[in-house]
């Protein structure tokens, strides 16, 4: 199958902390509100990991800031970078994600490539060895989406199947043992998987049925991190309640809680809340959800983002929000709150259009 570009043109921006430069802003100054990055150029796609950023452009070249702790930038060595830099000279990268230290990107042609820091075979290459430059992953051409954790990854083919490689000490592959994987393992047999989001110990996914399946670590406090209703640990795909009506969930988590929207536009959210990350008007150690909460009454959320412990999305009207921890202004509002347990507008603009969250920062694109 062969993947192509829209041809879309979006200014890129960025918040919150600046440690090692991973705002891109040439500098290492936190910021509270949105700063534009390059404002030249065309971004087409970001994602977050822990405390590094990842871009493709409009020409399909990728380019990397930020810490590059076990060559996470991509970019042949380990130095950090506070402003963008082109990862090779390849025009035909096509989707990214960001894990703690590691990566995954796919090509236009549906190949899959991976760096970083690989402790436990989360890149993917059927080695333990640390990849400062994009390796293929295997010779196939069908991976469709990939989503990196923080020492695991989640994949699905163009066929349905559900891949997964890296740490398991926690179930987190989903494939019903808690032994590590170096290269990619199919997660069952089913052919019918849409979309994966992979976090720290604990793993997402949705079918094409509407459903959403959880599995991994299941304890954080006292709370439950799966969404099932209790902290039990799974090993498997565990469904999260049954309804059919599920359709986004984050490209990665990097906290101990999730976050979901319905196909009516509503938002939900559960697991641990102790600066208010699932926006339901508390937070604390112990207002912690085992099962999915609504956000509010509205219908009309579009995209979403899970940060360590912040959360931000979008709305169809192009307006964007946030909320949970503030202490490096990772929510954009200007300010340095300890937190903010409810959704709050970021600015006025309508013309936002996708977001990521790290540890602690932010990144968005308008146009």
């Amino acid at each position: 199958m062969v993947y192509t570009l829209p041809p879309k043109i979006y200014d890129l921006w960025s918040w919150g902390r600046n440690s090692y430069g991973l705002l891109g802003l040439g500098n290492t100054t936190d910021r509270s509100s949105p700063n534009q990055i390059s404002s030249l150029t065309p971004w087409l796609r970001i994602s977050a990991g822990y405390n590094h950023s990842l871009a493709i452009k409009t020409d399909g070249t990728m380019w990397s800031w930020g810490r590059n702790f076990g060559g996470a930038l991509g970019l042949g060595n380990t130095t950090n970078y506070s402003s963008p830099k082109q990862v090779g000279a390849l025009t035909y990268w096509s989707s990214i994600s960001g894990g703690e230290f590691h990566n995954l990107a796919l090509k236009t042609d549906g190949t899959m490539w991976s760096w970083g820091r690989n402790t436990y075979g989360q890149v993917g290459d059927n080695t333990t060895t640390n990849k400062s430059s994009p390796v293929q992953i295997g010779a196939l051409t069908t991976w469709l989406k990939v989503s990196a954790g923080f020492y695991h990854t989640v994949a699905v083919k163009t066929d349905g199947t559900l891949w997964s490689w890296g740490y398991n000490g926690r179930g987190e592959l989903g494939d019903g043992t808690t032994t590590d994987k170096s290269s990619p393992v199919q997660v069952g047999s089913l052919t019918n998987w849409s979309s994966v989001s992979a976090s720290n110990y604990h793993s997402l996914a949705i079918k094409t049925d509407g459903t959403m399946w959880a599995w991994g670590y299941n304890s954080f406090g006292s709370t439950g991190i799966l969404g099932v209703g209790d902290t039990i640990t799974r090993s498997s795909p565990t469904q999260i309640g049954a309804l059919t009506n599920w359709s986004t969930i984050p490209a990665t988590m990097k906290g101990a809680f999730s976050l979901a929207i319905k196909t009516d536009g509503t938002l939900w959210t559960w697991g641990y809340n102790d600066r208010g990350q699932l926006g339901i008007g508390t937070a604390g150690n112990y207002q912690g959800r085992s099962s999915p909460v609504q956000v509010g009454a509205l219908t009309t959320w579009s995209k979403i983002a899970a940060g360590q412990r912040h959360s931000t999305a979008i709305k169809t009207d192009g307006t964007l929000w946030s909320w949970g921890r503030n202490s490096y202004g990772q929510l954009g509002l200007g300010g340095t709150d300890y937190a903010v347990s409810s959704p709050v507008q970021v600015g006025s603009l309508t013309t936002w259009v996708n977001i990521a969250a790290g540890h602690s920062f932010t990144l968005a694109t308008d146009n």
